[in-house]
């Protein structure tokens, strides 16, 4: 099953733990494919950073190096109109819809909210653990 998931999943999943992390679990024991862009990849890696600097000792370095190696990583065309409320969500979508994938895992209200949009169901990890895997 191809998923994309939002950069609020994967870096609470690195720095947090809980539900976000078993979605990563989930992707490196080979039950979830991830799918990504070239944008995603950056969004991941600016914001893991960010949260770096704040704590000291947890990277996403060694997540970001294993998801290029592993991820599918494609170049979605932009969508035809806006379809979250805010328009930096959109690329979640537009690779969703390239890639194929029948989800997006995601904690943004932004993105919830549009789910169901040409078919890709949009969940938060709890439901996507509980209800899908």
């Amino acid at each position: 099953m191809k998923v994309v998931v939002d950069t609020n999943v994967l870096v609470s999943g690195v720095f947090f733990g809980g539900m976000p992390s078993r979605v990563l679990d989930a992707w490196r024991d080979g039950r979830v494919n991830l799918v990504a862009s070239p944008d995603i990849v950056e969004e991941y890696r600016r914001v893991g950073e960010q949260l770096a600097a704040q704590f000291p000792g947890v990277s996403l370095a060694p997540l970001l190096a294993l998801l290029v190696m592993t991820a599918e990583i494609i170049e979605p065309p932009g969508l035809p109109e806006q379809v979250s409320r805010d328009p930096d969500e959109d690329k979640f979508i537009a690779c969703a819809l390239a890639g194929d994938c029948q989800f997006i895992i995601s904690g943004d209200k932004d993105l919830l909210e549009v789910s169901g949009y040409q078919g890709v169901k949009i969940v938060a990890p709890r439901e996507f653990l509980e209800s899908v895997l």
